[in-house]
């Protein structure tokens, strides 16, 4: 009777927690990706034939191989794509040990479009997921999405790109060389470079595809509103996922946040012109950072200003709950802040 009782709270615990999360059932809708191995394909190739391996490719990936060969790796001739794979054949072995299955991350990504067609049914998923190891010589290495972050991932005609060599580990080897942190990725960016974010910042694309980012010029009020709403309709898409992953903050800077809440906002709005564009205003603010110079260097997160935005919308869409997710996206910076009424404490 005791065991009896015991799974009935627990039972009962779990069914408040998904309804305070108003998590919809989305078991009934089918999703089934197709992801295709491109890493593995390219890195198979008998490189004493690299004409005729390249030449199958491209009957199998007659899109994507152009594409990558011209803009992601950037040769333009069988020498330079031999080049390359010797190159990176120990990053794509490194690869293959931790995505040899890639199935676990498949059933994740297909979880979250399962929650992207309950909300917008129109949305048409990729027709494929392509993984490929590409290079890393750079920051511009990776895609730039229209807010002006950077992304291990792409979109292209009907497929997302996921690029394997940015999801090693926090721990890689090349991770931690001088070269990479000051030319490719600093520590407190490489850190998220492992198997958990990618679901993540497939969603983020996902969600700029639906919703174009709008606050590229705007000020700053309204650039911290506009880049909330990028992580509350996360928050629709991953339920589930921790906001460590989604924010990309570390645990303790998440409680930080949480903890200091009005004393930021407080600050910010008794120090700073809510209505600046000014530049060096903004980026304290807004974008990757270490941390924010205004706050604790030990213990805030950079991009605050994002982090106070989604609070923003989070309040504001508690006030409005008739309104469907796509009328939260779509209405304006300043009706949200003026409706919103935030206030911490």
């Amino acid at each position: 009777m005791k065991n009896f009782l015991a799974c009935l709270l627990a039972l009962i615990l779990a069914l408040s927690c998904n309804n305070k999360k108003n998590i919809p059932d989305v078991s009934g809708i089918k999703v089934d990706l197709n992801i295709q191995r491109f890493d593995k394909d390219f890195f198979a190739i008998d490189t004493t034939g690299i004409e005729k391996g390249l030449a199958a490719l491209q009957v199998k990936y007659p899109t994507f191989l152009p594409l990558f060969l011209q803009t992601i790796i950037g040769v333009s001739d069988n020498a330079g794509a031999k080049e390359f794979y010797s190159r990176y054949k120990q990053i794509s072995d490194s690869a293959q040990m931790i995505y040899d299955d890639f199935s676990p991350v498949k059933k994740q990504i297909e979880q979250a479009f399962r929650y992207v067609k309950y909300y917008f049914p129109r949305y048409k998923e990729p027709s494929a997921i392509i993984t490929a190891v590409g290079a890393m010589n750079s920051r511009q290495d990776m895609a730039q999405m229209g807010n002006g972050d950077y992304t291990p991932d792409f979109m292209g005609p009907d497929f997302i790109g996921i690029g394997l060599q940015f999801y090693l580990g926090k721990d890689f080897s090349l991770y931690q060389h001088d070269y990479f942190i000051n030319n490719v990725a600093p520590l407190y960016v490489s850190r998220r470079f492992s198997k958990e974010y990618i679901v993540a910042d497939v969603m983020k694309l996902v969600t700029e595809d639906i919703f174009p980012d709008k606050s590229k010029g705007k000020p700053l009020i309204e650039q911290m509103i506009e880049r909330g709403k990028q992580w509350w309709m996360l928050d629709k898409f991953l339920p589930e996922t921790p906001d460590s992953v989604k924010t990309g903050y570390t645990k303790q800077q998440l409680a930080w946040c949480e903890e200091n809440e009005g004393l930021m906002w407080s600050y910010i709005i008794k120090n700073e012109d809510l209505h600046s564009v000014n530049a060096a205003t903004l980026q304290t603010y807004i974008g990757e950072a270490p941390f924010t110079s205004v706050f604790s260097q030990e213990l805030s997160p950079g991009n605050i200003g994002q982090w106070i935005g989604w609070q923003i919308i989070k309040k504001y869409a508690d006030k409005k709950p008739a309104l469907k997710p796509e009328e939260v996206m779509q209405t304006e910076a300043k009706k949200i802040l003026e409706e919103a009424k935030y206030k911490p404490k």
